[in-house]
């Protein structure tokens, strides 16, 4: 693995067979983390780990040693209450040593229950009021597109927050910009605080509403480490317009008393239940 680039010139097999098993890892740490800390969203970290594996370890042009590098790619976690999944990434890939994971949530740490860029390397900006980070990521990207830069920008949103407004005022403003170095990846899990999506304020037909502000669509598995980097392959190439990757995922994935249950948004097992999620998480990883 390289500084800028986690691919190298690793086969494609290769690449998938790694961000499979950095997101296992990644579930086992974050989980470790809630129970430690007593609280956090266990739910839509769980959902979101493939995606933010396959970028974080395949990617992103990054280099942790150099975390405000001009030609760095940038990277909003829009769904900014997903900190555990996004601490253990930055960790692993070592903008931060992996012992201060131990730390989250507690008295003066700088793993808070939303991303601070003040305090952490690696965080693009600051994050979690819902429907704030892609209009950043959006502005990123028009800077970007001025300055005529390489740098590629991508942002991971919620479906739940896709129900503020300004989230399609931004996308709107992408399409007319033709911002075609900006990629947004959908978690789709389906699921809100409380309830599902489609029945607290529909979001379906969602391709669609994407395609309408002139975006490039595309749906994958986000379960699915091959599809994933297929998806953020086809991303990379030139184009003039933003690409829309819709990732099908289930909230709590991974665990099975926690999958596609709404009660998980935010909750911290027992001590049989974290038993029971590591001894799936391990079984998982040697099959």
């Amino acid at each position: 693995m390289n500084n800028m680039s986690a691919a190298g010139n690793e086969d494609f097999a290769a690449r998938a067979d790694r961000v499979r098993a950095r997101a296992n890892w990644m579930r086992r740490r974050l989980l470790a983390m809630i129970v430690g800390a007593g609280q956090g969203h266990p739910g839509g970290d769980l959902s979101a780990t493939d995606i933010l594996a396959a970028l974080y370890f395949d990617i992103l042009r990054i280099d942790p040693a150099r975390p405000d590098a001009p030609d760095r790619d940038r990277f909003v976690m829009s769904k900014g209450h997903c900190t555990g999944a996004l601490y253990s990434a930055l960790a692993a890939r070592g903008f931060f040593p992996e012992a201060e994971l131990d730390t989250y949530l507690q008295p003066e740490s700088r793993l808070n229950g939303h991303p601070n860029r003040v305090y952490l390397p690696g965080v693009e900006t600051n994050t979690g009021p819902l429907g704030h980070g892609f209009p950043v990521a959006v502005g990123i990207a028009i800077a970007g597109q001025i300055d005529r830069a390489d740098y590629r920008v991508f942002a991971l949103t919620g479906d739940g927050e896709l129900q503020e407004g300004s989230m399609w005022e931004a996308a709107m403003l992408a399409g007319h910009r033709g911002l075609g170095k900006l990629t947004v990846v959908v978690d789709r899990n389906r699921l809100q605080q409380g309830a599902r999506t489609e029945d607290t304020n529909a979001l379906e037909p969602l391709a669609d509403k994407w395609r309408a502000f002139g975006w490039e669509v595309v749906g994958v598995d986000g379960h699915d480490a091959g599809a994933l980097l297929a998806a953020f392959d086809a991303a990379a190439r030139p184009r003039d317009r933003p690409r829309c990757i819709i990732a099908d995922t289930a909230k709590g994935h991974g665990v099975s008393f926690m999958r596609d249950q709404a009660g998980w948004h935010h909750g911290v097992p027992n001590a049989a239940q974290y038993a029971q999620a590591i001894r799936e998480l391990e079984a998982e990883m040697a099959s």
